[in-house]
């Protein structure tokens, strides 16, 4: 049915969800996986009490660490089940729009991730990229939770 999975994580305790199961529905369907990282686009403030200014090279840096870490546990975790599996940075990128992009270029057939399935306020203040790739993806998503 399905022979190349994306799975989208960020490193989160929720993503290793969306990990877990698209590493197990790939095992028994006998896919690759293709595992992306999104780094937001820098801005030049960071968010909440701190409100100082974070220096663009800091953060590259500090992105693409993260997602080295990110992509290095989850493909240990492919190889460890036998799952072929690629790995991709996506940077300054919008997460869905990362994870939309990076499905079609690698000709993926599913977009596994998880969500945290907030409503209402809680979401419209703090987005929905999953409820964005579901809406706006041409490939099926499977949302785990």
């Amino acid at each position: 049915m399905y022979k190349n999975l994306l799975i989208a994580t960020d490193g989160s305790e929720l993503a290793e969800k969306g990990l877990t199961h698209g590493l197990a529905l790939a095992k028994a369907l006998g896919a690759t996986v293709t595992v992306v990282t999104v780094s937001d686009p820098w801005t030049a403030f960071v968010p909440g009490d701190v409100g100082a200014s974070f220096p663009i090279n800091e953060y590259e840096a500090a992105s693409e660490a993260n997602a080295s870490a990110i992509l290095s546990a989850a493909a240990k975790r492919a190889d460890a089940l036998g799952v072929p599996c690629e790995k991709r940075y996506v940077k300054d990128e919008f997460p869905a729009e990362g994870i939309i992009e990076t499905a079609k270029k690698e000709g993926s057939d599913l977009i596994v991730m998880a969500s945290h399935g907030r409503s209402g306020v809680q979401r419209l203040l703090l987005g929905s990229q999953a409820n964005k790739v579901v809406t706006q993806s041409a490939i099926p998503v499977l949302i785990c939770r």
